[in-house]
């Protein structure tokens, strides 16, 4: 029961974590500006980048992470159970994509996933880092390399051999991302997605 407990716990501190929109109030705070006015809309990393600059992105990038990974490191000091340690990392970045804080409009949930992974296995995390830097170099289009590396999250931990709960449930999160990412879709067919490097227009 009381496992039961602090698990039920730590998911709500995950996903209120999760919904600190700290994109939003980085660029604010950077800039002075409303950064949901500017490029996708969105206020996760990417657009940070193109909009306020590459430091204050570093700086949401670490923050964003900061929220998967916190949460995960309190679930695995505090519960025995690895497969409720991935559930505490995506109530994190459902937090992230859907945060309380922020009006339920958040970001892609790509960086908070990254927290996750970096607590959970960074094996994992290496061999998506390899398919995100790879596809970015070869397309530049950032969106599509948080696509494929969604697509690969399931693949690597089958590859490494982790319980098919974990298999199962990084199905379920690679989809919501990819889900998460409808409007870079809609623009990488319409060939009108940003390429990285490119500045964002406000809106």
């Amino acid at each position: 029961m009381e496992q039961f407990t602090v698990g039920l716990g730590l998911m709500l501190l995950a996903y209120l974590s999760g919904s600190l929109p700290f994109g939003l109030w980085i660029a604010k705070m950077w800039s002075n500006i409303n950064i949901r006015e500017y490029g996708s809309g969105n206020i996760g990393v990417s657009n940070v980048l193109r909009t306020v600059g590459w430091v204050p992105a570093v700086i949401v990038l670490v923050l964003d992470g900061g929220k998967g990974l916190v949460p995960v490191l309190l679930a695995k000091k505090h519960l025995a159970n690895e497969t409720i340690w991935l559930v505490v990392g995506i109530c994190a970045v459902l937090g992230h994509t859907l945060p309380v804080f922020g009006g339920f409009k958040g970001g892609r949930g790509v960086a908070t996933a990254c927290g996750v992974l970096l607590g959970l296995s960074w094996k994992v995390l290496v061999v998506l880092g390899c398919v995100w830097f790879g596809t970015l170099a070869v397309s530049r289009f950032i969106s599509l390399s948080s696509i494929l590396a969604a697509v690969a999250l399931p693949i690597s931990f089958a590859l490494f051999s982790y319980p098919m709960s974990y298999v199962l449930l990084g199905m379920l999160l690679g989809v919501y991302v990819i889900w998460r990412h409808r409007p870079n879709i809609q623009r990488l067919m319409a060939g009108t997605e940003y390429r990285i490097g490119e500045k964002a227009q406000k809106n």
